[in-house]
């Protein structure tokens, strides 16, 4: 029996180019900016020390932006990119330049879930910042009271490693992983989680850069 029902978001409940299209374009100009004015927040400090770290780079604004922006072209998951987006959405959605919207299928299967006593969570490679005002601001309204956790890169781990999905059911209080269900676009994801003794089902949306993949072991839909 399924318990915990945790979700991906890019490609799962939403369109991959809402994504790498708008919130990417709505980031990328605004990266810069966002550094110089907030080095004093201790997220954005972490989150510059990280590329550092991770780059080599040692030089100004303009030098850690060129790495972030090829962090993006790569559509690379890397936690401080994560997270300096995430904050950047925030803003964006909490001042409206930015409305999530989601696939028709999703928003009644969430309520349908919720309304039925199964708990509901998000993994995502987006920041958890990022992820609670992206439902926060939907064209369905503030999704949020729907979900009991958010999980990360930073908070629980790769998205392909089981160990990650180990953490997560650690949080979740789940004794048995077999009543957790992911659902997920990317079958490496899905063969993470099955490692982990979770239940898998694979979301092959038409159109999807996914879409045309193998799912194979796992359960597959088209639609949630």
């Amino acid at each position: 029996m399924t318990e915990w029902v945790v979700l991906d978001i890019e490609g799962t409940l939403s369109a991959t180019d809402q994504v790498l299209v708008t919130l990417y374009d709505y980031a990328r100009p605004r990266l810069g900016p966002w550094i110089d004015e907030h080095g004093d927040d201790p997220a954005v400090r972490e989150a510059v020390a990280q590329v550092r770290e991770l780059s080599g780079v040692a030089g100004g604004t303009d030098e850690l932006v060129a790495v972030l922006h090829g962090w993006m072209d790569a559509d690379r998951k890397v936690t401080p990119l994560k997270a300096l987006q995430g904050l950047i959405w925030q803003r964006g959605y909490a001042e409206g330049d930015l409305v999530a919207e989601f696939f028709p299928d999703v928003v009644p299967a969430l309520r349908k879930w919720h309304d039925e006593g199964v708990r509901l969570a998000v993994f995502s490679s987006g920041s958890v910042a990022g992820q609670v005002a992206f439902f926060a601001h939907t064209t369905d309204g503030d999704l949020t009271p729907l979900f009991e956790h958010h999980f990360d890169t930073a908070n629980a781990g790769p998205k392909r490693e089981a160990s990650s999905y180990l953490e997560i059911a650690s949080v979740l209080g789940a004794e048995d992983p077999g009543t957790i269900t992911f659902y997920s676009d990317v079958p490496a994801e899905l063969h993470a989680a099955a490692e982990a003794g979770w239940r898998t089902v694979g979301v092959a949306r038409e159109g999807e850069p996914h879409g045309g993949d193998d799912f194979a072991p796992h359960r597959t839909v088209a639609a949630l």
